[in-house]
């Protein structure tokens, strides 16, 4: 992956005139066919984990929001908020229908394991730090999955 960068690269500094119209479009192709590869087994085992984030953030922010304390609403938001930033950050290793389809699948199974639909005690020790510190430092945990899955 990385020769055929610099292969593009090296391309593109020898290019003039007209010619440098066609970088655009070969660059947004490239990124495409990129994008479209299958993602690796580190970021599989990545996306496991931020979904299982995601769905922990989604199933606690409902029970907050339903529960008749209206100070605890900006904690359901914020909640929601990381919700979506994990979902956002599965999206850029795996298709929007896969990661839908995961996040479901993790949700159901995270249900089950509650006691009932407003205690989230088993979810927080779980989830909570680890949910933490992978959406504050992404790249790390991806990392080590690399390094995991070598």
């Amino acid at each position: 992956m990385l020769n055929f960068v610099s292969q593009r690269f090296n391309s593109f500094c020898h290019l003039t005139g007209k010619s440098l119209l066609l970088v655009p479009v070969t660059l947004f192709l490239s990124a495409s066919a990129m994008a479209a590869d299958k993602p690796s087994e580190a970021e599989l085992a990545f996306n496991e984990e931020v979904l299982e984030c995601a769905s922990y953030y989604q199933i606690s922010s409902n029970v907050i929001v339903n529960m008749d304390a209206p100070q605890m609403k900006p904690v359901g938001e914020r909640l929601l908020n990381s919700s979506k930033k994990a979902i956002a950050l599965a999206e850029q290793y795996q298709s929007k229908d896969a990661v839908e389809k995961q996040l479901t699948v993790t949700k159901e199974k995270q249900l089950a394991t509650l006691p009932n639909g407003k205690s989230l005690g088993p979810l927080m020790s779980k989830y909570k730090v680890a949910c933490q510190t992978l959406l504050s430092e992404p790249q790390k945990r991806l990392d080590y999955w690399i390094m995991a899955t070598m």
